[in-house]
């Protein structure tokens, strides 16, 4: 439960990190270079490893980052090796023996009995058509109806990340489904009339008016 490609190929990085050092087999090692065929772990290491640390976890936008714990557990396996780590982009499902292996071993992991569930998510069936569209509703400070369909508390920000659906029949966003962040709990499968922020690289609940019965 929670699980996700991206917290799950973070992870990875970081679990195949910890056994290496705990192997011994870093030990006496100039470098360590962690191989991925990820473009998502590959692009968000060195702003994981200098830029978001600085910024308590947020985007330079303001928006949390997404992950945040599983990258922080990688920076703490990077510190705790000692040795210059680098990440290698490798194309997936490519005729690298390594990357075959990998797949492999995901393919065998997956049968396994579920582990404790890396976040809890709150998932509630949308009643919109409409796919989620990130930034499909603009943050204009408007007041709107909306119905949460998905509710995760992100420990290292201390902020909701809701995926919602906007009821207000008048508004251009009718239906539209996006994600906003809230200080305060949205419950997934309730219905609140709040007000956003003005801020598209951020979007956020600036206020709880009600909820709505």
């Amino acid at each position: 439960m929670g699980a996700t490609i991206g917290k799950m190929e973070i992870l990875a990085c970081a679990v195949g990190l910890e056994e290496a050092i705990d192997r011994g087999l870093v030990e006496r090692k100039s470098r360590v270079i962690i191989r991925t065929d990820s473009t998502y772990v590959f692009d968000g290491f060195p702003k994981a490893k200098y830029e978001w640390p600085n910024n308590r976890w947020h985007r330079r936008g303001g928006a949390p980052v997404l992950n945040a714990e599983e990258w922080k557990r990688l920076n703490k396996a990077l510190r705790k090796a000692g040795v210059k780590v680098d990440v290698e982009w490798v194309k997936g499902h490519s005729r690298d023996e390594h990357n075959r292996a990998a797949d492999r071993l995901a393919k065998k992991a997956a049968k396994l009995p579920h582990n404790k569930p890396l976040s809890v998510v709150h998932v509630r069936r949308k009643l919109s058509d409409e796919p989620i569209d990130l930034g499909s509703v603009e943050m204009l400070g408007q007041r709107l109806s909306i119905r949460v369909i998905t509710s995760e508390y992100l420990k290292v920000q201390k902020v909701w990340k809701c995926m919602y659906e906007v009821l207000t029949p008048s508004s251009p966003y009718h239906f539209k489904v996006d994600v906003i962040f809230s200080e305060e709990l949205l419950a997934a499968g309730h219905s609140y009339f709040i007000q956003v922020n003005r801020d598209q690289a951020n979007p956020r609940v600036v206020k709880i008016f009600r909820e709505i019965t």
